[in-house]
């Protein structure tokens, strides 16, 4: 189980920027790009299937950074299980789960000096898109329900929309980290797959220990600045919370 979180995360840690590009070699180029304003990469599914998956993996360790490899490990208990087993040691700090009961504790009984997230509800799904899965219950529900399950079974944490964190902490306290994606820092709703978004200082002031954003970092015209924007708005944000008074973003 994890530890329990608030602010013993450095702020800068804080920030997981999803590296969705279409291969390797882009990949690099955006981290050599980023530099210090970013310390924590989500590795996900597109660059699987790009090849040289590992090696990136293996590269961004190198050079001292995070990695939260997000393939949503999803199979038979056995097979999860040797999957996650095949990450241990090799300096990754996150991954991924989505799966009932049997999946999860299997992922959680290989995970060596992994953290297993528990994927919750993704969120590009809204309450049509549940039904249409055959979900006869509200969102929030079924949040609820898999992250007193991720507690029960051994997770570090879940994987859940900034709408539903405030009722997590509620319910396991820091028991479970949450990380947030979805995140859009303006004050526009998406035109792109994402349904229940929040913003930057929304999610950490609902409770969220870590946020995830791609596009508005990696297609912004400076993505290094647009980086370091977010980091200077979390920096105040924590800054303001520990002097007990919260700071306007800069």
């Amino acid at each position: 189980m994890s530890q329990p979180t608030g602010t013993a995360i450095p702020p800068r840690e804080r920030l997981i920027f999803a590296l969705d590009v279409d291969g390797p070699e882009r990949a690099r180029q955006l981290v050599e790009t980023l530099g210090d304003s970013v310390v924590f990469y989500k590795v996900g599914l597109e660059l699987f299937m790009a090849g040289g998956y590992f090696e990136l993996v293996d590269w961004l360790v190198a050079r001292g950074k995070k990695v939260f490899v997000d393939l949503k490990f999803f199979d038979i208990p056995q097979t999860v299980a040797g999957a996650v087993k095949r990450l241990s040691g090799r300096g990754v700090t996150f991954a991924t789960v989505h799966g009932n009961d049997g999946i999860v504790e299997a992922a959680c009984r290989a995970k060596g000096d992994l953290k297993i997230l528990a994927v919750t509800v993704l969120t590009s799904l809204d309450e049509g898109d549940m039904r249409d899965l055959g979900f006869e219950t509200d969102i929030s529900s079924l949040v609820l329900s898999r992250a007193r399950r991720a507690l029960a079974l051994g997770c570090d944490g879940v994987v859940s929309s900034g709408r539903e964190v405030r009722a997590i902490k509620r319910e396991v306290g820091d028991g479970l980290a949450v990380v947030v994606p979805g995140i859009r820092p303006g004050s526009n709703r998406p035109t792109d797959d994402q349904k229940r978004t929040v913003d930057v200082e929304e999610a950490f002031e609902l409770g969220a220990d870590y946020i995830v954003i791609g596009r508005p970092i990696r297609d912004a015209e400076d993505p290094r600045a647009a980086a370091e924007a977010i980091q200077q708005r979390i920096a105040a944000f924590f800054a303001g919370r520990s002097s007990g008074t919260p700071e306007a973003p800069a």
